[in-house]
Formats: C-alpha cells, structure tokens, sequence
C-alpha cells in the first residue's frame, strides 16, 4: 500500500491542481465565464497518426495496467466524497425569495418536501439577451434525471439573475423541464459568489476561494443547501470553475474517446461549444 500522501494517483491530481492556477487560475478569469474557467491539461491532443499499435495480448496487458490505476482513483474519489459530506454547514440565516413562474418562491420552498438541494448557478445576468452558452451545455444534461434525484431525498434547480420571463422563454426554447428560478430581486448569487456588481469588477473578486480578475459580472457554481425537521437551512457545499466540471457528462463521455475533449488550438478550451439548437447554423 502506498502512503496516503505519496500515491501516485493522488500526487498527479496534486500536480494537476497546482497547474490550474495557472493560465485560466484565480488571475486570468476572462468575459466567457465558465467557458474559460476549463484548464488547459484536458485539451492536449493526442498524436493518433503515430499512436502506438499492438497485439491483442499486449494490449490487454496494457489495459489491466491502467485499471489498476483507475480502481486507485475510484477509491479516492470516493474517500473525497466521504471527506465532502463530513465539512461543516453554516446556518443559513437570509430569507432567500425567488421569482418563478408561478410567483415568489421561498429558498425552503425550494427543497419541495425533501432534506438536500442542489443550487447550480446558471450564468444569464439581467441585461443578457441569452444565458452562458457553455451552461446551456451543462444544462442539457439536467433534463430526465430530476425524477432519479427525487427519490434519493435531491432536489435540483437552476437559478440565475435574469427575469423569470426570459428564463422560461429560453427554457421552451431548449425543450428543458427542470425548474428554474430568478434571483434578480435578492442577493443570493452575490452571497454564493457569483455574481458581481460593477464596482466589485474594478478590483479583483472573490471566486472559488481566492481572488480573481472578472470581467463578467456572473460565473457558473453549484451549491447544496440541508434542511431539517425543525426547518432550519444550512449551506453544506459550493464549487465553481472546474469543480463543476463532475457534472457534464457530456464531457466524460469524450473523456473515453481517442481525441478526448479535442480542444486543443483553440482560443479558449469551450469556443467549440454551441446552444443545442445551433450546431448546424
């Protein structure tokens, strides 16, 4: 057995850590949100005219290598997983008061009967004809697994600063049927740290947990709230940039393949990404 703070598995995601205060770090956020808060490590191409070939046998020798290494990084993620729920809550003391489509609705309204929320925060500010294009892309996979969330005690929802009108315009527009809800009347992204007024903007901002330059005034995040029997809301878990980056599974899926995310050379790791409707335009 490796020691915990010498496996191999856990000095690389060190490694990769370390990397991502690099270019697109706390001090290079840019205007495309979290199209560029995406790290540069997933976009290096791999060479496939030169790629190595081998017999079946190698190949599986080859194989049963690496899952090894893949059961490592399981047992971590699940140790991280364990370590996640085990943080402290703060209490949540703001009455929260959200607009949706059938009027105000309360942060515990939210929860819909069940003890656990998740929060993703969707990046459409007021003055935005159209929302983040890349957490349309993170949207689309919200659709269909709600009823699966339901009955695990989950609720998810979207909220974003943007009227409830032009919301659920969008909404339509994509064909999506989770909920989502505006917070343009309260301070609920600026409390979660996604969202900036323009005086914050001349300085740097607070944005997952260290200072960074924005020049946009709302950046993607995901934040889970715990209530209850008495009623009392806590806030147990916030991520943002690439700590939201579990939750596109689009992205694991290209993951797997040959070309992996194939983002290599372009201007910025997401320019690739289109609202579903505009591939073909």
């Amino acid at each position: 057995m490796w020691p915990v703070d010498r496996h191999p598995i856990r000095l690389e995601v060190w490694r990769i850590a370390e990397l991502e205060i690099g270019p697109y770090g706390p001090n290079r956020q840019g205007r495309r949100g979290c199209e560029k808060s995406q790290n540069r490590i997933n976009m290096i191409k791999t060479d496939l005219k030169k790629h190595k070939v081998v017999s079946a046998n190698e190949w599986l020798e080859a194989r049963k290598q690496f899952l090894r290494q893949e059961k490592d990084f399981t047992r971590l993620r699940d140790q991280l997983s364990r370590r996640r729920r085990e943080l402290p809550w703060v209490k949540v003391e703001k009455n929260y008061v959200f607009e949706g489509p059938d009027g105000k609705t309360t942060l515990a309204d939210l929860f819909e009967g069940r003890s656990q929320l998740v929060v993703y925060h969707f990046m459409f500010a007021p003055d935005w004809e159209r929302p983040c294009r890349s957490c349309s892309f993170w949207a689309d996979n919200f659709n269909g697994i709600g009823v699966h969330l339901n009955h695990r005690d989950v609720t998810l929802v979207a909220i974003s600063r943007a009227p409830s009108e032009k919301l659920e315009t969008f909404k339509r527009r994509m064909g999506w049927n989770f909920k989502w809800l505006s917070s343009g009347n309260n301070d609920f992204n600026y409390d979660y740290q996604v969202s900036f007024t323009p005086e914050t903007l001349k300085g740097q901002v607070e944005y997952n947990y260290g200072k960074w330059e924005a020049d946009s005034s709302d950046l993607p995040g995901v934040s889970v709230f715990y209530q209850d029997e008495d009623g009392n809301i806590y806030h147990t878990y916030s991520a943002y940039a690439r700590g939201i980056d579990i939750l596109n599974t689009a992205y694991h899926y290209l993951d797997l393949v040959p070309k992996g995310r194939d983002e290599d050379g372009l201007e910025f790791p997401m320019a690739w990404v289109r609202f579903r409707d505009k591939y073909d335009e």
